[in-house]
């Protein structure tokens, strides 16, 4: 053993303890291993900040940017609404559709493509839906890992791999060759969340996640969330009423959100609309109160129509803060006055009035410069109350702007990334590539690009990267695969193939899945001729459990992932220990039974 190889090694565990105690952030955890690898000579400056300008980098940088424009058009709000639909009230439905959509999107497009166009679409249907983020996020994005062992263009190793076979003189595979072995995976993998999710995971975020300013806002405030749905009958006895002769805000604390017939619908509706026979109403309370007012107004419940199934997508409507500020003319008017209703279609819930909260019926309470409104409705009607001249709007809607009308524009310009992918080129280039067409064809300006980037993820991912490069050029990646070769000489040959896997999963860990199967390929070719085995499925194999990266949010899709799910280090070992010892079982299995 060198003196170099020892550096490496040291730290090496360094970086593992810190990142499995959580003791550092991991961007901060990243920079030091960066830096550590730098001023020990291990690596010389270039090489140590050489992460920065790596494919890896550029790709998931490129893939946010694309996911934000796709998410922004529109099309993610579309699959949303389609998963909920398809899984009604069922949680394990739910994970279960999501989790097989990344994984069969994983198979034709980069893992970390397929996770951030997915994570739109996530947050909505967590927010939609109840769930807590930190419940889906994590299957999800292990099924797109899982996912991209299903071809042979699913993932950087796969697509290497038969261009090192054919320096090895071998014969390379056809596209569908790992599928057998990559479907057996997948099922496997969403079996295991679906059967004991609730127990691996964490029930609510703990680590960097902040809850969503929806989220602050409800809890602030202390706003009703529950949205319910009933139709006005022949024996409703508020029919023929209007919204305030009902009652509803001083006996229930209810809100009117929406009310629909044959003739269409309307949002917010004014106080002297009257409820008529076979009217859909969307009220907002808390779910005793809105029982009690349905039971006493005889309502039937009902589904939402096409219309007011809108008010409880998380990407069309919320709520926000609106402010009277000094010198607009609604200063000293009351609501009633005001018109909220009847201008802007969003519904008032509570008026901060002199820093007091007052709820119920506050129509003919006198405002002063400086009380604050917190409204709800359509984010584009909230957006008409910011570009009028009376209000200021506190709280930009969440989900931000939606313009349908780029739909195909983002559409075209991910086929573009995809196909330019497809066709030889690198997926830092085919990505990077499909970003700018979406500046260019102004799904999102350039501004807009920088924000979407999450740049905690880059710099980890850029500060690990060198460590890879300094195991293989040190000597310490082919002085530990060799170590473990030799504890397995003379040994059966399912003994050798599970040594195969447990080192290409624990190299996969710490240096990229493309670099450990270049480092590996050529020794378990050698290998694999001593121990009298074709070598063609071990190298196979080797690509495949390239993708066993569960144990830390090292791997691209996790470390995307870690954030937005609230996820410690620890949930992933807790998480990703089940996952990994599943994966090495069914790999080796598989691979022992049908490919040797």
């Amino acid at each position: 053993m060198t003196l170099e190889i020892l550096l490496v090694l040291v730290i090496l565990m360094g970086t593992v303890v810190v990142l499995v105690f959580d003791l550092l952030r991991i961007d901060k955890v990243a920079l030091l291993c960066m830096l550590s690898l730098a001023w020990t000579g291990v690596l010389t400056p270039a090489e140590a900040i050489s992460g920065f300008a790596s494919h890896a980098v550029i790709a998931m940088l490129s893939v946010m940017i694309m996911g934000h424009g796709i998410a922004r058009a529109g099309i993610m709000d579309h699959f949303a609404r389609r998963v909920v639909a398809l899984a009604g009230d069922s949680r394990r439905r739910t994970t279960g559709i999501l989790s097989v959509s990344a994984g069969f999107m994983s198979a034709i497009i980069q893992n970390i493509g397929a996770a951030a166009l997915l994570l739109p679409a996530l947050f909505n249907i967590s927010r939609q839906k109840g769930i807590p983020r930190s419940q889906i996020i994590m299957p999800v994005g292990f099924a797109a890992i899982l996912g991209g062992t299903l071809t042979m263009v699913g993932s950087g190793p796969l697509i290497l791999i038969n261009d090192l076979l054919g320096n090895a003189g071998l014969e390379p595979y056809g596209l569908f060759a790992v599928t057998p072995v990559g479907v057996v995976l997948l099922a496997s993998g969403i079996a295991l969340f679906l059967a004991l999710g609730p127990r691996l995971l964490p029930s609510a975020p703990e680590g960097d996640a902040e809850p969503s300013l929806q989220e602050r806002l409800i809890q602030g405030w202390d706003l009703p969330a529950t949205v319910r749905f009933f139709q006005v009958t022949d024996e409703s006895g508020i029919r023929g009423q209007t919204l305030e002769e009902a009652e509803l805000w001083d006996r229930y604390g209810l809100n009117v959100l929406g009310l629909s017939e044959e003739g269409g619908g309307t949002f917010a509706p004014w106080r002297k609309t009257r409820f008529e026979t076979g009217q859909r109403v969307a009220l907002l309370g808390g779910a005793e109160e809105i029982t009690a007012f349905a039971e006493d107004a005889c309502l039937r419940k009902v589904e939402a129509g096409p219309e007011l199934r809108r008010l409880t997508d998380p990407s069309a409507a919320g709520f926000a803060e609106v402010m009277i500020p000094p010198r607009s003319g609604m200063a000293g008017k009351t609501l009633r006055e005001m018109q909220l209703r009847r201008r802007f279609a969003v519904e008032p819930l509570l008026l901060i009035h002199e820093g007091e909260r007052v709820r119920g019926d506050f129509s003919d309470m006198e405002t002063t410069a400086g009380d604050t409104f917190v409204i709800a409705g359509l984010w584009e009607n909230i957006r008409a109350v910011r570009d009028s001249d009376d209000f200021l709007l506190v709280t930009e809607p969440e989900g931000g702007e939606r313009d349908p009308s780029k739909r195909w524009y983002a559409a075209l310009c991910f086929a573009l990334a995809i196909a330019l992918a497809l066709g030889g080129f690198a997926i830092s280039t085919a990505f990077l590539t499909g970003a700018l067409a979406m500046v260019l064809t102004r799904v999102l300006d350039m501004d807009e690009a920088y924000r979407a980037v999450d740049w905690k993820v880059v710099f980890f991912l850029a500060g690990l990267i060198p460590l890879g490069t300094a195991m293989q050029n040190s000597g310490t990646a082919e002085f530990m695969a060799e170590g473990v070769m030799r504890l397995v000489e003379g040994q059966p040959v399912l003994v050798f193939l599970a040594a195969v896997a447990g080192i290409s999963t624990l190299f996969s860990l710490f240096m990229s899945n493309v670099g450990a199967t270049v480092i590996l390929a050529p020794l378990l070719v050698s290998m694999s001729e001593l121990f009298g085995v074709d070598p063609r499925p071990v190298v196979l194999m080797l690509a495949v459990c390239a993708a066993n990266s569960f144990l830390l949010p090292t791997h691209q899709v996790n470390a995307l992932y870690k954030g937005p799910g609230g996820y410690r280090n620890r949930d992933y070992l807790r998480a990703g220990g089940g996952m990994t010892a599943l994966f090495l079982v069914v790999v080796v299995g598989v691979f022992y039974l049908f490919y040797l």
